[in-house]
């Protein structure tokens, strides 16, 4: 049997926003996307500067990583209510401006309290980012593309992550850490200038009626907290999509942060080289996140059950691939076989991010998607590189990562429970709807 898309609705506003201007919003929102991730990833390319100037251990150094997917993590949830109610726009403009002003915080801070605090403030800003652009995004684009799309602009993060250690390593090479941070605000601050000048609240709806209606189909707080949260958790697939989401980001999140110290440790790299070196790796993650998102679409675009089992493929051959990778010896064999791995490590963006929007209502998708970056964060990017750290303290990092790429075998198997029960899920699902617009 096979099933459409779902979009499960109770009222839908029209989709009026011009085709050419849906492609400026997303370019503009993928751009602050980046920003965020430089601010964000930045960090990881000074480990080694940072290490030897004020002594910091493995485990303080994966907790000025960690604190932000902690801090985005916890309050992605509430900070995503509160955009969908004063417009998502104005809040996309106030997350861009605080966290670049945080990173040029990072860049005069003078010791380890100080850089954890401007991280917090990091943390604070991008919060509610990712959610709330992926839900902007997917409200004025077909449904048919939410594979790609969401694949696509979670890819933002990895090249974000690229040119930020990519940079970020060259300018501390030559100019001093501090120059990294200052860098990658003086970009955000322009992006938030470009995006307020550009993109509004009024344009992104299509006219005034049709804001008009998507208000009054919107939940926001008149919504009680028991339909909101029947929304989001009430089918066993959508909470294994979660699940499995997060706990694959783990793999991504730990070797993104440890990169460059592992290629400055193992290979005698110098900080610049092992930053672009990594780069690469995170690029390499970044394209296979678009083109597994792409051939999801494509090879289940009239069989969205499909979605989880490329996403439980790409689970069970990360966990081999960079398996087998940390076994190697250090050299040219072990970074390709690295590369392989770090393709497909973050194929499971795009699957998960289209069944969580097929599987809850259009009015909370801005909330639904800020439940999954709440799960992306809480079991991969923040505890990722924390407990990488923690292990490397103890083990070694090379023995640490060895570890690593067993959690995608925990992501397999919520991606397969949610299989067993998809089909069913998606049909009372479209019931639902079915029953809310007659």
């Amino acid at each position: 049997m096979q099933y459409a898309e779902a979009s499960p609705t109770i009222v839908s506003a029209p989709s009026v926003t011009p085709r050419a201007y849906a492609w400026v919003v997303f370019a503009l929102t993928f751009a602050l996307l980046l920003s965020d991730y430089m601010s964000r990833q930045v960090l990881n390319a000074v480990f080694p500067l940072l290490k030897a100037e004020w002594g910091l251990s493995d485990t303080q150094l994966g907790s000025l990583s960690g604190i932000v997917a902690l801090l985005v993590g916890v309050l992605t949830f509430p900070l995503s209510v509160l955009a969908d109610r004063w417009g998502r726009v104005r809040s996309i403009i106030l997350m861009g401006t605080l966290w670049s002003l945080a990173t040029l915080a990072c860049g005069v801070a003078t010791n380890y309290g100080q850089m954890l605090t401007a991280r917090f403030f990091v943390g604070l800003g991008e919060a509610a980012y990712g959610s709330v652009g992926i839900a902007l995004i997917i409200s004025i684009f077909p449904a048919h593309l939410r594979s790609t799309l969401t694949g696509a602009f979670m890819a933002g993060g990895a090249f974000g992550s690229v040119v930020g250690m990519g940079l970020g390593g060259v300018f501390a090479a030559r100019f001093g850490w501090r120059s990294a941070f200052i860098v990658m605000a003086i970009f955000g601050a322009a992006l938030v200038v470009t995006y307020a000048l550009t993109v509004n609240e009024r344009r992104v709806r299509g006219s005034a009626a049709a804001a008009t209606q998507l208000r009054q189909s919107r939940p926001g707080f008149s919504m009680s907290l028991r339909n909101l949260f029947a929304g989001l958790f009430s089918t066993t697939s959508v909470i294994c999509a979660y699940i499995g989401s997060g706990l694959q980001l783990f793999i991504m999140a730990a070797v993104i942060a440890w990169m460059p110290s592992y290629l400055n440790r193992y290979y005698a790299m110098t900080p610049d080289k092992a930053g672009v070196t990594a780069a690469a790796f995170v690029l390499i993650g970044a394209i296979g996140m678009v083109i597994c998102g792409a051939v999801t679409d494509r090879v289940c675009r009239h069989s969205p059950p499909r979605k989880m089992a490329m996403a439980i493929v790409y689970c069970l051959t990360t966990a081999v691939i960079l398996g087998v990778a940390f076994q190697l010896t250090p050299g040219v064999t072990q970074l390709s076989v690295i590369g392989m791995g770090m393709f497909l490590v973050a194929g499971t963006a795009g699957p998960a991010g289209a069944m969580v929007a097929n599987l809850t209502p259009t009015p909370i998708h801005a909330t639904a998607f800020a439940t999954l970056t709440l799960a992306n964060n809480l079991l991969g990017l923040a505890p990722g590189p924390l407990l990488t750290g923690v292990l490397a303290d103890h083990i070694g990092l090379l023995d640490a990562f060895k570890l690593v790429p067993c959690v995608a075998l925990f992501a397999a198997v919520a991606f397969w429970i949610g299989r067993l029960h998809y089909k069913q899920d998606i049909a009372r699902v479209q019931a639902q709807a079915l029953a809310a617009a007659a």
